[in-house]
This record gives structure tokens, C-alpha cells and sequence, in this order.
């Protein structure tokens, strides 16, 4: 199977917590925090361990947050390939409410990387062998420039490496207008930022994915569209995959989840369809989980078996 690793330049440490009630100013008492490993790449090089997979994660890491977050890598049996960094990794918090289910999320800004940190981090990853899957994944942190991460995805490309990206905004759109992307997987916003104009008929958001693919930008779009699945497209055909109903309990994780899954199946040389299916499975499966939790094995198996009986 192709090989897979993930780069994340801005990684945390999080920490999930349940209180009672939420109000101002008062202390708001909650239980023993769960820590966990987080940002876009080092979660689906996660989901991809979780679902019987095997993906290296190369991320920064400074401090103890850092160590801790290398340490929790290694308790899952993730491998990882790290840089030291004089600033301490970030780390965010998930307050759960009892009394009304809501969940709050606290996302710390991440942490600077210096230009020698950088530079570190793009040897690991132009070290990667040729034709293996590379998943960009996750926000820029401060002191890392577009130029520098589009320069990084060219470099990785010219040494054959088969890039994936999930990110928004500029960094998206930057790294499509370098082309030949593998697979890309926005929301319907995203996608209408990407081409430009609102997507509103029905049909609109299967040709707006087509029009990503036939410029030659990027070779798969999956478009995420929460409850309703997603819509696969490639350069021959289209797929839409409608999760069954189920209870969502927490949408942190589904997102990585799915790409996790989806990047899998590319590994395996699966079908758009079979790789569709997959990603919404294991995105489904997050949601149903408190927390930061990702998508586990089982669930996500159930959902993919019934998604191909319907």
C-alpha cells in the first residue's frame, strides 16, 4: 500500500472537560480534564491508526505541551517525526455544558515557528519517498508565510510526493493555483469562495466541484455538506453519500476523520465511490462520540456496511 504521513505546523494539545452549567464569573466547576492529541494533520494521521491504517505524522513540538502531545502520539501508536521549537506548543480547550449540551471550543492562537524551524520541518518532508501521499492539514502559525507553504507543496510535488490538502481560505486557494493536487475537501462555503459565486440550485455545488477538477487544479473534490454527506467528483465520475440519521453528540473530529478515511482508501487504490463512502463513515462516526474524540474502527465499519447495502 502507498505510504502515508501528514504535516501539521500547528499542533496542540487538548484538553475536553464537562461542567454542569455555564455562567459568568462564577467558578464553573468541571471533572478531570482528558487530554489529546490535536490539529488537522496529527488527527488524521490518527484516524487513519484508529481505522487499521498506518500514517507518520511530522509536526513541531516545544515544552511540555509538546512532549505531552508526543507522548499521547506514542500511546496510540502513531509515528511520528518531530522538530524542536523554542515556543511551547499551543494548547485548547473543550468545555462540554451538561445542563444544555452545548459545547464551547477555546483555540489558542499556535505556535511561531522560526524560519530554521521551518526549514527543519521541510527536510523531513522532502524526505518523503516518491509517490507517497502527503496530507497538508490544519491553520499556518504565525511566522510561517503563504510563500513559504506554497514553495513547500511545490518542492514536495517536483519529488513526486501526491499532496492532500485540507485547509480554508488563502492557504487553499494558494495551493490550488499550484495545480495537480490530489484531493481536496471543502465545505459548501469553501467551495463557493474557491469558484467565486453562490452556490444555490441544486446542481450548483457538483459543478462547481467539476469546474476545480477540469482546470487541472486538483484531480478529486469531495465537498462536505454536513448532515446531507458529501459529493465526491473526479475527472470521470460524481458520487453523493448520505449518512444514515443518527444522533450527533459532538462535529470536533469529523472533519479530520473523514479525510483520514478518505486518504486510506486512496492508499489502497480505491474507487471515488469506495472512498466517498468511507471518509462519511468515519466522519459520521466522530459525531457520535463527546469531545474531541475520532472516528473509532467498529462504528465506522457498521456505517460503511450500511451505506453500500443502501
Amino acid at each position: 500500500m502507498t505510504r502515508i504521513y501528514t504535516l501539521t505546523l500547528a499542533p496542540s494539545l487538548d484538553s475536553a472537560t464537562l461542567t454542569p452549567q455555564i455562567y459568568p464569573e462564577g467558578k464553573l466547576r468541571c471533572t478531570a480534564p482528558v487530554f489529546e492529541p490535536g490539529g488537522g494533520g496529527i488527527n488524521v494521521a490518527r484516524a487513519i491508526t484508529h481505522l487499521g491504517g498506518k500514517a507518520t505524522a511530522i509536526f513541531p513540538a516545544g515544552g511540555a505541551t509538546g512532549e505531552h502531545l508526543t507522548a499521547l502520539l506514542a500511546d496510540e501508536n502513531v509515528p511520528t517525526q518531530s522538530v524542536e521549537t523554542r515556543d511551547w506548543t499551543r494548547q485548547n480547550l473543550h468545555v462540554h455544558v451538561e445542563a444544555s449540551g452545548e459545547q464551547y471550543r477555546f483555540v489558542m492562537p499556535g505556535a511561531a515557528l522560526s524560519a530554521d524551524e521551518f526549514r527543519k520541518l521541510e527536510e523531513k518532508v522532502l524526505a518523503i519517498e516518491s509517490g507517497a501521499l502527503l496530507v497538508l492539514s490544519g491553520s499556518l502559525p504565525p511566522g510561517v508565510q503563504l510563500e513559504a507553504w506554497v514553495q513547500l507543496i511545490k518542492a514536495a510535488q517536483q519529488q513526486g510526493i501526491r499532496c492532500i490538502i485540507d485547509s480554508s481560505g488563502d492557504a487553499l486557494t494558494a495551493a490550488l493555483e499550484i495545480g495537480n493536487i490530489e484531493l481536496v475537501k471543502p465545505n459548501q462555503k469553501e467551495l463557493s469562495a474557491l469558484v467565486n459565486r453562490p452556490l444555490t440550485q441544486p446542481d450548483d455545488v457538483r459543478k462547481a466541484a467539476q469546474e476545480l477538477v477540469n482546470s487541472g487544479k486538483v484531480r478529486r473534490v469531495v465537498v462536505s455538506l454536513g448532515p446531507q454527506g458529501a459529493l465526491g467528483v473526479d475527472g470521470s465520475e460524481c458520487v453523493h453519500v448520505v449518512p444514515p440519521p443518527m444522533k450527533s453528540q459532538s462535529t470536533v473530529g469529523a472533519g479530520d476523520s473523514m479525510v483520514g478515511a478518505m486518504t486510506l482508501k486512496l492508499a489502497e487504490g480505491a474507487s471515488l465511490t469506495e472512498m466517498v463512502r468511507f471518509g462519511v463513515a468515519a466522519g459520521s462516526a466522530a459525531t457520535i462520540n463527546q469531545g474531541t474524540r475520532l472516528c473509532g474502527h467498529e462504528d465506522t465499519q457498521k456505517i460503511y456496511d450500511y451505506l453500500v447495502r443502501h
